[in-house]
């Protein structure tokens, strides 16, 4: 009887001895691979686009956001009022919805107008799940080489952002 309560008691930690400890996939795949999302996105005029289309040697803000999203729609109206402070940067906005949801988001701001920001539809969700995204607006900030050095999930006030960059 003392056999069997010793080897019950001890089989969690036999089991857990036997589970592959060097791999942590509680790690979001942004954080392993700190890069931009290597996920194809669908820009306005129906043309893919991929991270290496990006500019070289400038910081890129990658802004997930969701058309039916309030805060969302907040924030794109103070980047586009302080759109000057960004001049330097790539603002790189990717919905998960499909692109004519996009499409009227892009219109209803005249993101067209904005030469450094470029938006895009992503519906398959791979992007989401690459930054294990669980509340929009979800903001990830690159710098020049294109190496993770900042990331928030929710609302992000623009002095934040800024100073990253």
């Amino acid at each position: 009887m003392r056999r069997w309560m010793f080897l019950l008691m001890c089989l969690p930690s036999l089991l857990k001895a036997q589970t592959n400890t060097n791999t942590n996939t509680n790690t979001p795949p942004y954080k392993q691979y700190s890069i931009i999302s290597p996920a194809p996105l669908t820009l306005y005029d129906g043309h893919t686009f991929s991270k290496n289309d990006l500019p070289r040697n400038k910081p890129v803000i990658v802004f997930l956001f969701s058309v039916e999203c309030d805060h969302c729609a907040h924030m794109t109206e103070e980047i586009i009022k302080n759109i000057g402070q960004f001049k330097n940067a790539t603002l790189l906005m990717v919905t998960p919805f499909k692109l004519d949801r996009m499409k009227a988001w892009y219109d209803e701001y005249h993101i067209g107008n904005y030469p450094n920001i470029i938006m895009a539809a992503e519906p398959t969700r791979q992007i989401v799940y690459y930054y294990d995204l669980k509340n929009f607006p979800g903001v990830y900030i690159y710098d020049k080489k294109h190496k993770l050095v900042a990331d928030y999930e929710g609302t992000v006030k623009l002095e934040t952002l800024l100073k990253h960059l």
